[in-house]
């Protein structure tokens, strides 16, 4: 990443992609989970239900991201409530990090590439694959998608 990027994101000129904040992150070293997990107050009443307006806005570019259970102690699932806008994706490179990634979509069209294999997610499909494998997500479609995803371990 090159100063002049990293100088932006100080100056909140832009907001960086999660693949940018991971590659920032990783020269403190810290995690993605401690990094959104510094604003926390641990509490020994851990919350069982999370209100929709209690989630944690993860949000990168114009893809929605809500992720839910942020504040539950030593979290080792990453469940997201997601929506692509039309013409949105998760970025030009793919991504791929230890562990188990499924989901299932709930409401529009959705592509999947992992791999070299590209796969159109209808409403009520789901998937499940080994993440240490390249994928991306795209909504090449006129309407929006919505996603349920979880990964494990937790990478946010």
């Amino acid at each position: 990443m090159t100063n002049s990027t990293i100088s932006m994101i100080e100056k909140n000129s832009v907001s960086p992609s999660i693949s940018s904040l991971k590659k920032v992150l990783g020269g403190i070293p810290m995690s993605l989970v401690e990094f959104f997990s510094l604003d926390l107050e641990q509490s020994s009443n851990t919350p069982v239900v999370y209100k929709a307006d209690e989630l944690s806005d993860l949000s990168s570019g114009s893809i929605i991201m809500k992720l839910i259970g942020k504040d539950y102690p030593s979290r080792a699932i990453t469940l997201l409530d997601e929506t692509y806008p039309p013409g949105s994706d998760t970025g030009d490179d793919m991504y791929a990090h230890e562990g188990e990634e499924t989901g299932v979509l709930v409401e529009g069209r959705l592509e999947l590439t992992v791999g070299d294999e590209t796969f159109v997610l209808e409403s009520g499909d789901s998937y499940y694959f080994d993440s240490t494998k390249p994928h991306r997500f795209r909504n090449p479609f006129e309407a929006p998608a919505r996603l349920i995803s979880a990964t494990t371990p937790a990478n946010f």
